[in-house]
């Protein structure tokens, strides 16, 4: 039986952002498990990704998109440990610092009414 907390070898082809599936396994670079895509941010008129809201063990977090390293069909591989993802915020500083955007991004995402 597979190990659930370790990357399968194969994560299948590369896949879009538009494509990628809420659920969706994410993995570090050292194949550990990080958590699941709860989101993902994006301007999908202009077609801009932002990063991911992922749902670890300890909460949520967020992947800029410049922490994330590919997106697969059967999973997603991030640039860091979960532990060391940041937890979105409200109060994220900084005017225009693309990583507090991205906070704010996801904190908004989170708290609003689904």
């Amino acid at each position: 039986m597979a190990d659930t907390d370790s990357a399968p070898e194969d994560l299948g082809a590369p896949q879009s952002f538009l494509v990628l599936a809420d659920g969706t396994p994410v993995y570090d670079r050292a194949g550990d498990r990080a958590g699941t895509v709860e989101h993902v941010l994006s301007d999908d008129q202009d077609e801009i990704f932002h990063g991911l809201v992922i749902k670890t063990r300890d909460g949520h977090r967020y992947a800029p998109a410049d922490q994330v390293d590919g997106i697969f069909a059967h999973g997603v591989i991030v640039a860091v440990p979960a532990d060391q993802l940041t937890e979105p915020r409200e109060d994220a500083a900084g005017g225009d610092d693309s990583l507090a955007d991205g906070l704010r991004r996801a904190w908004n995402w989170l708290v609003q009414p689904k």
